[in-house]
């Protein structure tokens, strides 16, 4: 008899890792606090649309659903930037080849789900709010939204996949004595804007890019949909900065403020008022948190061990990664949980903390430096590396291309920052980068000794 695996909460890390442990057997039974989303549809206005990358088609492909997944997925190729003038400019991501793709949190959480009810040994009980669960016994305790129900679940295993503000690691925080906590929240939020498709059903700008309106300390971005619609999402600080949301209370405060930064957005948005004040501002936080397990009964994965800030994309990927390193580990260590659990929790924390870091960072360079003159010629010069020494590999490649632990693309990431620190000084650089000696020669020397980066 396979073990009887509990999973709290069916969102996308928990539906897809009900998926791999029903492909290897186990009797598996998937706890939600909302309801079925399949029967009372995905509720949007709070929603950024993913991002995703090789990680994330890594996890898929080994639960045997990419082909299924890629269906609704969009390809983006770059970056196109709009400027204050409406005008655009493009950067890619990588090479003609590489992508990142856009899929909607709904319609993916509502596959996964459909693919995970297709397992007769598999099982949702959706509406059931987690009180907590006993540790130390493998219990958790639930009770229904709607009857008030109180039902107590015995498991061999339980997994804590629900969400940034788990019930199961507030469990573990009083299980475990010496349990380390933090979150911090951004002084920015988002709000989500609706741009439909065209009259004719086509996207209303080119549905290979993320778009983003960089603003220096604000900005907005645009993600497209598979129905020709775009999710857009602006990111403003809460108070305390010009302009802030709590700035943009009347319609025409509102409608000054997108006509001064965001003019070109207004004609794609056409109930742009009514989403402003509809739709909800949500927070952004980061935590972090160790370790993410009780012995080999408890472990908490995805945004209940490391929810991040969505810049980098990697919020859906990493959690994704989660599933495919413990289905790894699974066959490393021939299914003995005690050292699978082990394993995961000591070699997975850094690496979650280094992509909270690499996100955050990402925000600074997405809402500010993807303007930036000298940020751009850093982008043209290390694609010049790349083209010409393969094994030199920008940091976004690293992380969005590879499967690099994001620790080590983190370590990486600086020292290419002190490359480019010496390079960008040289005199009349913006000009004479190319077949430049001395850039060559602070190349050479900065790869000397460098570790040989394993992708794979």
């Amino acid at each position: 008899m396979k073990d009887r695996i509990l999973i709290v909460g069916a969102g996308l890390v928990g539906s897809l890792w009900a998926v791999l442990l029903a492909k290897r057997g186990y009797q598996v039974d998937v706890f939600e606090l909302r309801d079925d989303p399949r029967k009372a549809g995905f509720k949007g206005g709070r929603s950024i649309n993913l991002a995703m990358s090789d990680r994330g088609w890594k996890a898929m492909e080994r639960a045997g659903i990419k082909d299924t997944i890629r269906q609704q997925a969009i390809p983006m190729r770059g970056r196109k930037m709009h400027d204050t003038a409406g005008q655009l400019t493009f950067q890619p991501y990588g090479d003609q080849d590489q992508a990142i793709y856009s899929v909607s949190r709904g319609g993916l959480n509502i596959e996964l789900i459909d693919i995970a009810d297709q397992y007769d040994n598999l099982k949702f009980h959706f509406g059931y709010k987690c009180l907590g669960v006993v540790a130390e016994e493998a219990k958790a305790h639930f009770e229904h939204r709607d009857t008030g129900e109180h039902l107590t679940v015995n498991a061999d295993r339980i997994f804590g996949t629900d969400g940034a503000f788990s019930a199961v690691r507030r469990s573990l925080m009083k299980a475990l004595p010496r349990f380390n906590y933090s979150q911090s929240f951004l002084d920015y939020g988002y709000k989500e804007l609706h741009i439909p498709p065209t009259t004719d059903g086509r996207h209303a700008l080119d549905p290979h890019a993320l778009h983003i309106w960089p603003r220096g300390q604000f900005m907005m971005i645009a993600l497209p949909n598979v129905d020709g619609s775009f999710t857009g999402t602006l990111f403003l600080a809460y108070e305390g900065q010009t302009p802030a949301f709590d700035q943009l209370n009347t319609d025409e405060e509102i409608m000054a403020f997108f006509q001064t930064y965001f003019a070109d957005a207004i004609p794609l948005i056409p109930n742009l008022l009514e989403e402003f004040r509809e739709n909800p501002t949500s927070s952004l936080v980061t935590i972090r948190c160790s370790p993410w397990r009780y012995e080999d009964k408890v472990l908490i994965m995805g945004d209940a061990s490391h929810a991040i800030v969505p810049f980098y994309g990697q919020g859906m990927n990493s959690g994704f990664e989660d599933c495919t390193l413990l289905d790894e580990l699974i066959d490393a260590h021939d299914g003995n949980w005690t050292e699978i659990i082990e394993a995961f929790n000591h070699s997975r924390i850094k690496d979650a903390n280094a992509i909270a870091d690499l996100a955050l960072r990402n925000f600074i360079e997405m809402r500010d430096k993807v303007a930036d003159p000298k940020f751009l010629l850093r982008k043209e010069i290390a694609a010049h590396f790349n083209k010409i020494y393969p094994e030199f590999l920008p940091l976004y490649s690293q992380v969005t291309f590879s499967h690099i632990p994001y620790s080590e693309a983190l370590e990486e990431g600086h020292a290419q920052d002190a490359l480019f620190e010496e390079i960008l000084v040289l005199d009349g650089i913006e000009h004479n980068w190319k077949d430049n000696p001395e850039v060559d020669r602070i190349f050479r020397k900065w790869m000397q000794g460098r570790p040989v980066l394993a992708t794979s």
